[in-house]
């Protein structure tokens, strides 16, 4: 098992271990195909997409397993209670990038404040319309069985 793990690297003060997991080709394809890594890509776009992807599935557990989830307003309240929750992410992303991003212009991209604000638009309209668009299947779901 131990030829298997080792330190990354060889390096023992990395804190990293390197395992057949963490290493393999197919890890590092899928995680460079994130679009948070993916180049190419404009702070505006990833965050866009980021957004998308979350503001779609978190509607779910608010509708599904939600304390009215029995009721008829179920899917009314899980679209709001996601609302609220991408406020909220909004709220923690900007505040992380005013306390982060101090910079006076040198940087580029998601390691300037500027970038970091584009990123955060593009994840607040990623994320609010994909609550709609998960709200508008969840409704007219009988439409489509």
């Amino acid at each position: 098992m131990s030829e298997f793990i080792k330190a990354y690297n060889n390096d023992p003060f990395v804190g990293n271990l390197s395992t057949p997991v963490t290493t393999s080709t197919a890890t590092k394809l899928y995680l460079g195909n994130l679009p948070i890594y993916r180049k190419g890509l404009s702070p505006l776009l990833r965050g866009l997409e980021i957004g998308m992807a979350h503001g779609y599935f978190l509607i779910g557990p608010f509708y599904i397993l939600g304390p009215l989830r029995n009721s008829e307003n179920a899917l009314l309240v899980g679209f709001f209670s996601a609302m609220g929750l991408i406020l909220i992410l909004t709220i923690g992303l900007t505040i992380y990038g005013l306390a982060s991003f101090q910079d006076g212009g040198k940087l580029e991209g998601l390691e300037s404040s500027k970038g970091w604000r584009q990123f955060t638009s593009g994840f607040t309209i990623g994320a609010l319309g994909g609550d709609v668009v998960a709200y508008i299947l969840l409704a007219n779901v009988a439409f489509f069985a």
